[in-house]
């Protein structure tokens, strides 16, 4: 791996000479892990003018969560608690005679970026802007090795939540089963906060769980996801507790079960990213559920759980293949719930199969 993560390094590098800048100081921690291939909190990375060095606030420690450093890379500590990485890359970089220094300004605060300046008034601050969220986008099939196994566990911790009896367990109680399985399959952890909804709350994208219990003839909504070696997926089911479907809950569920059908199949390189949206909301649009509907179909997973491509009715840009994303089409009726179908899904050419399935617990509507 530590040629991949060099080959990375050197495309960043040779970007920010394409803008005249020599070096380039990475802070966004899924950056730093994409480029270093591990860090403990708080690292930034320096690449060039001469060799490329991590800079860490205290050493590396082997967690998997964190991952670890490409052994090729330099690593230095600071030699003061609680120093600041960021501006002691400024003061090395200076040091090193550079003039310049791309930074990634959407992630620094106004006050690290004075306390560059302070240290290092004759270097040249510029944007490095979203360049190694570009870079990040098309995964290479290591990467997509790990979403895979975390889209496996993931599978096997709602597999097994399916098997157990829910009637009266709170959606609190089930989002800290879920998110216990997940380690327990060999997870680092949750790929973000599990939402687990119930009855009226069902089909909503973010709710948070509460203490309502499951009833009898509710929609379950779950979303959840693991994080494996720091590549995230999602998945997203609804069923129904207890009882034979409602017509409406039929209705409602083949509604949001077909859009995000056709959401899945207009994943093909080439496909504007507004385009594979309005797949899937045209059909929720024409149903008359436009106007409560989520401001995205999906959208891009990997070390964050929601990155680049954006699949939005105003995105722009093309898929291409090697390209992991969700799509997650949800419709909410207040006062009575709703549903949220959710896959993440590797987009591949029409000659290797069309999108490759990560997440393949059942869609079919079941009664628990």
């Amino acid at each position: 791996m530590s040629e991949v993560y060099a080959v990375r390094r050197g495309l960043l590098r040779d970007r920010c000479a394409a803008v005249g800048s020599a070096a380039a100081l990475v802070s966004r921690p899924a950056n730093v892990r994409y480029l270093a291939g591990g860090a403990p909190p708080g690292a930034v990375l320096l690449l060039g003018p001469g060799e490329d060095v991590l800079l860490c606030p205290r050493p590396p420690t082997g967690d998997p969560a964190d991952g670890r450093p490409d052994e090729h890379l330099r690593v230095d500590l600071l030699p003061v608690a609680g120093g600041d990485p960021v501006v002691a890359a400024a003061d090395l970089a200076a040091a090193g005679s550079a003039e310049s220094l791309a930074v990634e300004e959407h992630d620094l605060t106004v006050s690290r970026h004075r306390a560059m300046a302070s240290v290092a008034p004759r270097l040249r601050l510029a944007d490095l802007g979203v360049t190694v969220e570009q870079l990040r986008i098309v995964k290479d099939e290591e990467e997509i090795g790990c979403l895979r196994i975390a889209a496996e566990i993931t599978d096997q911790a709602l597999g097994e939540l399916l098997e157990s009896i829910l009637v009266g367990r709170t959606e609190r109680h089930l989002a800290l089963e879920l998110e216990r399985r997940l380690v327990d399959h060999g997870a680092d952890g949750p790929a973000f906060a599990t939402s687990v909804a119930t009855g009226p709350h069902s089909g909503l994208g973010r709710h948070r769980p509460s203490d309502r219990r499951v009833e009898e003839g509710d929609f379950l909504s779950v979303r959840l996801g693991a994080n494996y070696r720091g590549y995230r997926c999602e998945i997203g089911r609804t069923f129904v507790i207890g009882t034979a479907p409602a017509d409406w809950q039929i209705e409602l569920y083949d509604l949001v079960f077909a859009a995000q059908r056709a959401g899945r199949e207009a994943l093909v390189p080439g496909a504007e990213y507004r385009d594979v949206d309005r797949a899937a909301r045209h059909l929720l649009d024409s149903a008359g559920h436009g106007e409560g509907l989520a401001p995205w179909t999906g959208h891009g997973v990997g070390l964050e759980i929601d990155e680049d491509p954006q699949l939005a009715p105003d995105a722009m840009g093309k898929l291409d293949a090697c390209v992991p994303v969700t799509v997650e089409p949800g419709v909410h009726l207040p006062g009575r719930g709703g549903v949220r179908i959710d896959d993440t899904l590797v987009v591949r050419p029409e000659a290797d199969g069309g999108p490759e399935l990560l997440t393949i617990t059942t869609k079919e509507l079941l009664a628990l």
